[in-house]
């Protein structure tokens, strides 16, 4: 026979990819181009995962679901859909009644949307909470306040501060986390797969379908899928997008050089598991748009999402120093 040149595993041995021959009972496994060790166990979502002879074996729990609204109109949908929309009144960011007759729905969250800086970017200034048949709470401007409390006991909720957030959990599977500025977390239970419409998606685990307009039609603009869901007919519809770097150049140079930590090393072992390019568009977006006071807390609220981003992916990063944020 030929010879071939080349490094071969001796028969009954297989290459583990790092140039080394075992067996196939030590067979690694690669997620996030990381290998990983026959053995070895990681986290994906609210699941784990063990590498056995080359291959992942998962437990199959199903995890709760979180949409992200952040800085100047930016959103990550709970299928993950990252897209922006500025517009200027209140929006439905999620909510479980979506057109079934049957359904009376029990919550909506509703986003209050206010110009920031003097670009026209806009930032959630109000979150309103609606649960069961009303009960409201409010959150803004560094305040919560209950609005209204029915005498029916239809859905419990708590409300409790941990850390920097203030967190109001309900009984019926819906959690809303807030940093007290401009940054709201939406958490919801596996119960309401493909059962909520709104800013947020429709949390089906599919994102290509996310942009369901309020009359049930798939659009794949995200400004006439966010029009779709104001409150009022009263407000104007966003008819272009805002780019607040073009309109304040002088801001540009120092929005890329502030925001460039999320490309930097500091991330570096979470830049596999999440794309930081959003996030620093996001982040350069915010840094420019924060023209009239604010600036540093605009790009720290960015920065701070990816990192969130990363926590979630199992990749903690420790950013924060005494210079920055």
């Amino acid at each position: 026979t030929e010879c071939v040149s080349g490094c071969v595993c001796p028969e009954g041995l297989f290459d583990d990819g790092r140039g080394g021959c075992v067996e196939q009972k030590d067979c690694p496994c690669i997620h996030n181009n990381q290998w990983y060790s026959s053995g070895d166990k990681i986290k994906v979502d609210c699941n784990t995962c063990t590498c056995q002879k080359g291959v992942w074996k998962c437990t199959d729990d199903v995890c709760y679901g979180t949409c992200m609204i952040y800085g100047s109109g930016h959103y990550n949908t709970f299928d993950g859909k990252f897209y922006d929309f500025d517009g200027s009144c209140d929006y439905v960011a999620t909510q479980d009644f979506c057109g079934d007759k049957n359904s009376s729905g029990s919550f909506s969250i509703i986003t209050e949307n206010v110009p920031c800086g003097t670009t026209g970017v806009t930032c959630s200034k109000a979150i309103k909470m609606f649960l069961g048949v009303s009960d409201s709470q409010q959150i803004s401007n560094k305040e919560y306040k209950e609005i209204q409390r029915d005498v029916g006991d239809d859905v419990q909720y708590w409300n409790r501060t941990v850390g920097l957030y203030l967190v109001i959990e309900a009984s019926n599977g819906v959690m809303l986390i807030w940093d007290k500025k401009t940054t709201v977390f939406i958490k919801l239970s596996p119960d309401y797969k493909g059962k909520v419409c709104g800013l947020c998606g429709n949390f089906d685990d599919k994102a290509n379908n996310d942009f369901t307009t309020r009359s049930g039609l798939l659009d794949n603009n995200p400004l006439s899928f966010g029009n779709s869901w104001k409150q009022s007919p009263m407000c104007p519809d966003v008819t272009e997008e805002i780019k607040p770097c073009d309109l304040k150049p002088h801001r540009k140079s120092w929005a890329e050089k502030e925001c460039s930590i999320i490309q930097s090393e500091v991330f570096k072992i979470c830049h596999s598991k999440v794309d930081p390019l959003p996030y620093y568009e996001a982040c350069v977006h915010d840094a420019c748009s924060c023209d009239s006071g604010g600036d540093c807390e605009c790009f720290c609220s960015a920065v701070a999402a990816y990192a969130q981003e990363c926590v979630k992916a199992e990749a903690c990063v420790f950013w924060r120093t005494p210079d920055i944020c």
